[in-house]
């Protein structure tokens, strides 16, 4: 009996050429939801084009963006596009009535390759030149969640740059403008970017003031108020608001998208909040640090956790000097060295707890201090701020810790049962709040036009439940 052969399948090798019309196919089906967008003034239609849109960023190069820009645009924004991605101008038909929401989505993909191509100072002269323009020469409402985007790259590649300040005036009339025509996610997105500019040059006094100054604005994509409320917190931490710092980045950590691309936001976001809660006396639980994908990130706030709750002040520099680049990279060094006095706070608790009576002396050898003076104005520092209920001798030199009140005999429980409520009640009215409903406009459509396209809302659906987030980094 003969053993039968293996049927092996012939796969026909695809060129490049076939590729990359699989790609404009792809484009131009995306872009074909934008007249529903126009016709029934369903946003969602956009979002899902930008989806899709992003889908096929891998595969963008100066072959797929030529085609799409002589086959879709005129000559006033071919003569410059083409120049700029390296492609070849052709005499084609164009398509009928292009939509101005077309056009925008192009240039936007001629953003995304120049940056993928890190052709930077080619995509800043282009936005300098024509795309800051063009944002200003229309005013329709689907035109939205591309201004979105498109101003998110005008800022990214001004930082890739380090050109920060140049941008500044752009951004702030851009913001006017759109204030005044009601555009909340240009504002949104403006009002981030600002915020993200003066906190890279550290200058958070401007910023605070610009935050006192604007009103952020409400219904919008998560996206954009989970960085609002990541810079609010960065704001607040830093003028020792702590907290509301704590509030606002626990905000931030719920309202980011819990997906891939924004993972590097959400190790970010949990960096600052262990600093956070470590400022304001309360130590992170050990499973904080144990979370699938951000265990590696945070080993060096692990540690710093482990001298503060140690209150081991030489543990604590040895740990600051190891991971002394991490910190600077994350740009929480300043967050980190003003642990110190909580590290000594925590020592003098552990020790008020283990002894009645200590001499100064023998604090200084604990918690490695200079000399018995410093011993001395740190405790009566920490007796002052309430960290703990004792009295100093200063003739005899020594401290004398008082009795231990029960915590249940206070209103201390009361306080904290009163938190947690508040909590749990702001969350409940922010996932309400959260919930998406399809415009008024929508239901009165589907009154008078009859049965609606089940396929092409599921789809609505899928793409709203897997927020759109390729911006986060």
């Amino acid at each position: 009996m003969t053993q039968e052969e293996p049927i092996v399948a012939e796969t026909k090798e695809i060129t490049q050429e076939e590729k990359d019309q699989q790609t404009v196919e792809a484009i131009e089906k995306a872009l074909q939801l934008v007249v529903k967008t126009v016709q029934t003034f369903d946003q969602r239609y956009i979002f899902k084009t930008l989806r899709d849109l992003v889908s096929v960023r891998p595969q963008l190069n100066a072959s797929v963006l030529s085609k799409l820009i002589n086959t879709y645009l005129g000559d006033a924004y071919k003569s410059y596009l083409i120049e700029y991605i390296g492609g070849m101008a052709e005499d084609v038909e164009l398509k009928n009535e292009v939509l101005p929401e077309v056009t925008f989505a192009i240039h936007w993909l001629v953003q995304l390759y120049l940056l993928d191509q890190n052709e930077l100072k080619k995509l800043d002269e282009l936005n300098t030149k024509h795309i800051i323009t063009l944002t200003k020469s229309q005013n329709r409402r689907s035109l939205d969640l591309i201004n979105v985007k498109i101003w998110f790259y005008i800022a990214r590649t001004k930082e890739l740059l380090g050109d920060l300040i140049s941008i500044r005036p752009e951004l702030f009339l851009s913001l006017r403008t759109a204030s005044l025509k009601h555009d909340n996610e240009t504002c949104g997105v403006l009002i981030t970017l600002i915020l993200r500019n003066y906190l890279l040059l550290h200058d958070y006094t401007q910023a605070s003031n610009f935050i006192e100054k604007v009103e952020f604005p409400k219904n919008i994509s998560t996206s954009l108020e989970a960085r609002y409320f990541f810079y609010l917190a960065k704001i607040n931490s830093i003028q020792l608001n702590y907290s509301d710092a704590h509030e606002f980045v626990i905000t931030a950590i719920r309202k980011a998208p819990q997906t891939q691309n924004a993972i590097g936001f959400l190790q970010v976001s949990y960096k600052l909040s262990v600093l956070i809660e470590l400022l304001t006396g309360e130590i992170p639980e050990l499973s904080f640090f144990k979370k699938p994908g951000f265990e590696k990130c945070l080993v060096p706030y692990r540690e710093i956790t482990k001298a503060v709750k140690l209150g081991d002040l030489k543990l604590f520099n040895e740990t600051l000097a190891k991971y002394r680049e991490h910190f600077v990279k994350d740009d929480n060094l300043t967050l980190v060295t003003r642990l110190r006095s909580n590290v000594i706070k925590t020592g003098i608790r552990i020790i008020s707890l283990s002894y009645t009576k200590i001499s100064l002396k023998d604090i200084c050898i604990k918690l490695h201090l200079d000399n018995e003076s410093s011993a001395e104005y740190i405790v009566s520092k920490a007796i002052r701020d309430g960290v703990i209920d004792a009295k100093i001798n200063n003739q005899k030199g020594y401290v004398e810790s008082n009795e231990v009140l029960n915590v249940y005999s206070t209103n201390e429980p009361q306080v904290q049962l009163d938190q947690r409520i508040k909590f749990v009640n702001q969350l409940h009215n922010d996932s309400v709040r959260a919930m998406r409903y399809p415009p008024s406009v929508n239901r009165v459509h589907d009154s008078l036009g009859g049965e609606a396209d089940m396929e092409d809302e599921a789809e609505l659906i899928n793409a709203l439940q897997d927020e759109f987030d390729g911006d986060f980094f």
